[in-house]
């Protein structure tokens, strides 16, 4: 028996290697604007040195101090032009304060990377009826986007990404349920998270078809699953967990470099320049789970969405 779980763990470990998509194309981004979301560390970090070693403008977006993570990525890139951005995503304010000073200092915005995420609910949001999972997850990158997209229309071509999960198969989301604040308990925790990547890859698709003809696409991307913290708060429930989740880090995860590889191509490859409404894994399109193609389904995660960040005034247009 040994030998056999042996065997597996070599076997799934071999696979891990194999399905680590790396980004090739050598796109320039002189002259280009990004915006990206949770830059200060991860992957969201790593795609901001990747896209700075481009030539781009990177306005780096977060809650935190960003100021030695801003430092770094101008240290080995050589490009000045970085700037961060506070930008709390649980607060419809701080969104509103964000979007009005890039529009203010900002003539151009060809590039948006909704990345930020969190894997547990640690507070009550300033949105007392939302959980702050979907609210950093999904609904603060949604209102981001219906407020910068007058912008990235007038920077045609212009791409937004967005960090879905494989873990948007392992949903429970219905119209209903999409805002309730919940609990925080770990188990709700995690199904709050997998409804999040679902509902994050559905406002993909409908921005993707709603921006038809604009020269604006959306794509979501899976980056993996990669080691960089987002459930570390569980390694709180005891010596055993730690463990095995550091295991399962160890087999599975990719590091936040490799994680970065599919947000960065999904930006900057040739090939992917028309291309809108795609679910990416390991620099290529992947399956949705099933309720993503149901049209009926979708606009009314859209309707509920557009409710609960008090836009609904936007239902049939952006």
């Amino acid at each position: 028996m040994l030998l056999i779980f042996i065997l597996m763990v070599v076997i799934i470990y071999l696979f891990k290697i194999s399905t680590k998509g790396i980004c090739r194309s050598p796109g320039c981004l002189l002259g280009k604007t990004a915006i990206i979301t949770g830059a200060n560390s991860g992957i969201g970090y790593q795609t901001a040195l990747n896209l700075a070693s481009r030539g781009c403008k990177i306005i780096m977006a977060d809650w935190v101090d960003m100021e030695a993570s801003k430092q770094k990525i101008i240290k080995h890139t050589n490009n000045n032009n970085i700037y961060a951005m506070k930008l709390d995503l649980t607060s419809q304010q701080s969104i509103k304060n964000f979007v009005a000073e890039v529009i203010a200092t900002n003539d151009k915005l060809d590039i948006l990377v909704n990345n930020a995420g969190i894997g547990l609910q640690f507070s009550t949001t300033s949105q007392p009826n939302l959980n702050s999972i979907m609210q950093v997850n999904y609904f603060g990158h949604l209102l981001l986007t219906l407020l910068l997209l007058d912008l990235m229309k007038t920077s045609a071509p212009s791409r937004i990404v967005f960090t879905s999960s494989a873990f948007a198969y392992l949903h429970n989301l219905t119209p209903d349920s999409l805002g309730f604040a919940g609990s925080k308990a770990v188990t709700a925790s995690l199904q709050t998270y997998c409804n999040s990547k679902l509902a994050v890859l559905i406002a993909s698709d409908i921005f993707s078809e709603k921006l038809k003809g604009t020269g604006v696409t959306s794509n979501a991307v899976h980056p993996g699953y990669v080691a960089t913290g987002i459930f570390s708060p569980l390694h709180n429930l005891g010596f055993v967990a730690k463990i095995f989740l550091k295991t399962l880090e160890f087999i599975f995860a990719k590091d936040p470099w490799e994680g970065s590889q599919t947000l960065v191509d999904a930006v900057v490859s040739n090939e992917l320049e028309e291309v809108s409404g795609k679910f990416l894994c390991d620099c290529r399109p992947f399956w949705k789970p099933l309720v993503a193609y149901d049209r009926e389904y979708c606009q009314q995660i859209w309707r509920a969405s557009l409710k609960h960040i008090g836009l609904e005034e936007l239902t049939e247009n952006i």
